[in-house]
């Protein structure tokens, strides 16, 4: 069975640090494009950062520019998202998803592109 499992949400005061972490298993995902959404209570699934399957060429949301920092392990099969100065516009269940489809960069943005998709996460930032 293939899955993958978030964890890592919290509640943080503004200002403040989480580490999203997703751990894939049932396949490997080192050729995978991985990816990071989220969802507001009342709003639509937005995308947050992605990586391509190399970790080399990361891709953000201009909401994420500048604090949140993506990572991978290929060999732990593990997706990271470090989000600093959290503010209350962050709080949203955050997603991982995989991409099996070669994507890098702003083609790794869309939604469509990702088979595989976590439960979530619940972030809560409070002011």
């Amino acid at each position: 069975q293939i899955r993958m499992e978030e964890s890592g949400g919290g509640s943080v005061q503004a200002g403040g640090s989480l580490k999203l972490s997703c751990v894939g298993s049932g396949r490997a995902f080192d050729h995978d494009a991985m990816a990071w959404f989220r969802q507001a209570p009342g709003k639509q699934r937005e995308f947050v950062a992605a990586l391509n399957w190399s970790g080399r060429i990361p891709f953000y949301a201009d909401s994420a520019k500048g604090r949140f920092t993506i990572s991978r392990d290929n060999l732990k099969n593990t997706v990271w998202l470090q989000m600093d100065n959290l503010t209350p516009e962050d709080t949203a269940v955050y997603y991982c998803a995989a991409d099996p489809d070669y994507c890098a960069g702003r083609g790794c943005q869309y939604e469509a592109e990702y088979d595989y998709w976590g439960q979530g996460t619940q972030v809560t930032v409070s002011s």
